[in-house]
């Protein structure tokens, strides 16, 4: 099989011949392998090896993106030559190109962020092992009546060239391992779940420990009522509390700015956050799987605060989206080989706070402690929040029971005004996002 950079070159190569005016060329090959195990059995084994190559070429403000799993010498000629037959008919796209050559990155070091693991691949006979390891961890737990565990590996390398010069690529691995635990039968049973993923395996957390915390959370969900209906403060667990700074990155995508669809459309330069909080996008940490040394577009990665000691001071955006907004783009393209580029982020932190979760439960007197949530109604354009929730009703500081079945609703212009974050952020994520209290939320429940 062909190296990556050669299918590339021979996509762009192809183009040329077929009559783009410029193009650029994707290629992508990857390896996964997961196990699954149930009730001390294995429940399922899967492996999937595959290739795939994309092309985007531009004729006179018009483009077309074509993909194949199929590299061949003979596909990769077809390919061209419908991509170009396709941006012939397409509309004319004032603001689709390529980026110039000054805009490139240069002297790439990929190698530097440590993205792929270079230990051997694990053998599905290794991770079924962690994953019956975690299970047997979480059935030690008195109380615990079932088990479902799951450990995974996937190696993926890329490889973009464009006619505008640009050549680049890396490779990425990633190993994980989790775990759900069930407690109670019928109508009374509860569930929760812990899980690990890391780039490095030697940087995993062990399987004993991943399932006895998926038990401890279980069986603290034993006996769960509906909370009262009413407005209390609400605080989202560091496992849900980036959700909330997702909705933000979503609102300041520059797709949805420049279509006008976002509650965040008119806020630039405006406060969108608590004085003396930041949200900052990092590309180059190292061995964090989000981490990359360009975007989609070639153009270099850098660190950038999207929103600045509470004030909001870039938009994420690609080459198009910058194009039609008049600005310059922030790097931040993503592609998979079948679409044009989008904006999108990698690496995203919110500044953390100086208090523990538990000194926020103390503060936050009487409200609710949220720990997973299911389903979502958000209104892209008003910012209007309402989600189904699950977790702890808190009393006069301490957490007193576990609640489920109930809606937490607002504005999410307004909640995020008022977030006072803890400092719980766990260091090896690509969101870094503390618990976040958000005071006055309307819940619904009993």
């Amino acid at each position: 099989m062909p190296a990556l950079e050669q299918l590339t070159e021979a996509l762009l190569t192809a183009a040329r011949k077929a009559g783009a005016e410029s193009a650029d060329a994707m290629a992508v090959a990857g390896t996964a392998m997961s196990i699954e195990t149930r009730a001390g059995k294995l429940e399922q084994a899967e492996r999937s090896e595959s290739i795939e190559i994309g092309l985007r070429v531009l004729i006179g403000g018009r483009q077309a993106c074509v993909s194949a799993s199929d590299v061949s010498d003979r596909t990769i000629a077809a390919l061209a030559e419908r991509a170009v037959a396709m941006a012939r008919e397409a509309p004319v796209d004032a603001h689709a190109g390529l980026a110039d050559a000054a805009q490139l990155a240069q002297a790439v070091d990929a190698a530097a962020l440590q993205l792929a693991d270079p230990a051997a691949e694990p053998t599905a006979a290794a991770l079924e092992a962690d994953a019956r390891a975690a299970e047997a961890a979480a059935l030690a737990h008195a109380g615990i009546t079932q088990v479902e565990a799951g450990a995974g590996y996937s190696a993926r390398a890329l490889h973009i060239a464009a006619s505008n010069g640009f050549a680049g690529g890396y490779a990425r691995t990633s190993r994980s391992l989790s775990a759900v635990a069930f407690t109670g039968s019928g109508t009374g049973m509860e569930r929760d779940y812990a899980g690990e993923g890391r780039v490095f395996a030697a940087d995993m957390p062990g399987a004993a420990g991943i399932g006895s915390l998926a038990a401890e959370r279980a069986l603290a969900r034993a006996g769960a009522v509906k909370p009262v209906t009413g407005t209390y403060p609400v605080l989202f667990d560091e496992r849900v509390a980036v959700s909330l700074i997702g909705h933000l990155i979503s609102a300041i995508n520059g797709a949805a700015i420049a279509r006008g669809a976002s509650w965040l459309k008119d806020a630039m330069g405006t406060q969108v956050l608590p004085a003396g909080l930041s949200v900052v996008e990092d590309p180059h940490r190292v061995r964090i799987g989000s981490s990359k040394p360009f975007d989609a577009e070639g153009l270099p990665t850098q660190r950038r605060a999207f929103v600045q000691d509470g004030v909001l001071t870039s938009w994420v955006l690609d080459l198009a989206t910058a194009r039609k907004l008049g600005l310059s783009s922030t790097g931040n393209a993503t592609r998979g080989t079948g679409a044009p580029p989008s904006p999108g982020t990698s690496n995203i932190d919110l500044t953390q706070g100086v208090a523990t979760r538990d000194d926020l439960i103390s503060a936050m007197g009487t409200g609710l402690l949220v720990t997973s949530m299911i389903g979502s109604t958000i209104n892209p354009t008003t910012g209007d929040y309402s989600r189904g929730a699950a977790g702890f009703w808190v009393q006069n500081g301490q957490i007193s029971h576990p609640v489920n079945e109930c809606t937490i609703a607002g504005n999410l212009r307004d909640m995020l005004l008022r977030i006072v974050p803890a400092n719980d952020a766990r260091a090896h994520l690509s969101f870094r996002v503390p618990s976040l209290l958000v005071d006055g939320m309307t819940l619904a429940g009993a």
